[in-house]
């Protein structure tokens, strides 16, 4: 009899894994490409992938490139073939060119939920969050940051900064649209002087911010909102933002439906999800971003004591898209890099 049960049992075991199996390999799964530090486990990737997960009964992979330009460039490598449903992480920046690629379908969602400056409203991408590029400053080792662009390109060459490379990072691409937007012509220029201030220029915002907080350079390039990270995860502010004069230059990301996605219907759901507060919850806090849509709770108190730029810049999506390749060589030039 024993033995009887044993075997009932070992079948009933069985037929339970087998059922396991099957419901697993019915799940289906979404592939977003994003950026590093939007997976890491600081980052909001880990819970933004459990909260879509218990909606769907699917599973979130994300794979990630070093940073925002990164991403736009391996999917034109992949062309129609990338197996991404979704990219999260292009900006304003960048999405004319993206858009010319071909690769992006209209998104067919409701998003007249996103309230982003500019009031960016697009048929293609969807607006998940944004923040003010500005200069962030060790308060310990700056005692007089720079309070505006020109103080920053003119300043002491023995006072160092981290920045990003514009042909594979977004804040390297803002840096190099806030420095042309202010000077125009005469920016190749300004990057001859600028130069002898980097100490180095990194393939991402990750690698440089790294730098930054290991001490090893007390300026970087970053956002307003960055500060806000130190104030309520370290509960310091030893680490601000220098407000520059002038004004600072605004970046807004962007999500977008691929062409050739496998899964369409849910990353239609996705990129819904997105502007949902289930999601913009949980941007500000681990992000570093302001929310692009309604949250459902307030915003924490440091973020009242971030810097507020009084001019926002912004050059136009085609502007940049007729001229990026032009003026990321002029930049290559000006700080003699191969």
């Amino acid at each position: 009899m024993m033995r009887k049960m044993n075997v009932f049992s070992l079948i009933a075991t069985a037929t339970v894994l087998l059922a396991a199996t099957v419901h697993a390999e019915d799940k289906k799964t979404l592939t977003i490409y994003t950026y590093e530090s939007f997976v890491s486990k600081w980052g909001p990737g880990p819970k933004v992938k459990a909260a879509f997960e218990k909606t769907c009964d699917c599973t979130v992979k994300f794979v990630a490139v070093a940073d925002g330009v990164a991403l736009l460039t391996r999917l034109k490598l992949e062309g129609a073939s990338s197996p991404a449903d979704i990219a999260l992480g292009l900006d304003t920046s960048l999405f004319k060119e993206a858009k010319d690629t071909g690769l992006f379908a209209p998104h067919g969602i409701d998003a007249a939920g996103a309230k982003v400056p500019g009031d960016f409203k697009d048929d293609v991408f969807v607006p998940y969050d944004y923040g003010h590029f500005a200069v962030i400053y060790d308060t310990q080792t700056v005692k007089n940051p720079p309070k505006s662009l020109k103080d920053l390109v003119d300043g002491d060459p023995s006072q160092k900064i981290a920045i990003q490379d514009p042909r594979t990072s977004t804040p390297g691409l803002g840096l190099l649209l806030w420095v042309k937007a202010v000077y125009g012509d005469k920016a190749p220029e300004a990057w001859a002087k600028l130069k002898n201030r980097v100490l180095t220029v990194t393939p991402g915002w990750s690698e440089a911010y790294g730098l930054f907080t290991k001490g090893e350079v007390p300026l970087v390039f970053s956002y307003v909102t960055s500060p806000a990270y130190h104030m309520v995860e370290e509960k310091t502010d030893r680490y601000q933002a220098a407000s520059f004069e002038e004004g600072h230059y605004i970046q807004v990301e962007v999500s977008g439906l691929l062409k050739g996605a496998k899964e369409k219907d849910l990353a239609q759901r996705f990129l819904s999800f997105t502007l949902s507060p289930a999601f913009q919850d949980i941007i500000p806090t681990t992000n570093w971003m302001m929310p692009a849509a309604a949250t459902s709770q307030a915003l924490p108190d440091a973020f009242s004591k971030l810097v507020k730029p009084q001019k926002t810049f912004l050059l136009s999506p085609e502007e940049v898209a007729q001229n990026r390749q032009a003026w990321v060589r002029e930049w290559l030039t000006a700080m003699s890099i191969k």
